[in-house]
């Protein structure tokens, strides 16, 4: 009996879609275009501001995917997290990342101590 871990071949091969999620994806189709043209009298006949933008955000969404998000990640003082060039850290710093312990190179910029 095979304990923990994963088996070769178990599971749902890559690239075919869930039963479920499929059958209820082909229900959501029938209904595409009327729910597409009753966003669009939303947004063009609602009254209500925040129907209209939703209505639109939604066409939006639809006809062009979602916008990415972008994210800037970086130490305390703005400076990267990990200096990227090893040359420019510090002995500690390098330990620390050999060590698996970033504490000694987190919020710290290259050449300080």
């Amino acid at each position: 009996m095979a304990r923990g871990g994963k088996r070769p071949g178990a599971g749902r091969p890559a690239g075919v879609p869930n039963k479920i999620t499929a059958d209820i994806k082909a229900l959501a189709q029938v209904h595409a275009e009327t729910a597409i043209r009753e966003l669009a009298t939303i947004l063009t006949t609602s009254e209500n501001d925040q129907a209209r933008i939703a209505a639109a955000k939604e066409l939006l969404d639809r006809g062009y995917g979602k916008s990415t998000q972008h994210a800037e990640v970086t130490g305390k003082d703005g400076s990267p997290l990990i200096p990227t060039n090893p040359t420019e850290m510090t002995d500690e710093q390098l330990a620390a990342i050999a060590a698996g312990s970033g504490s000694a190179v987190a919020g710290k910029a290259a050449g300080e101590k």
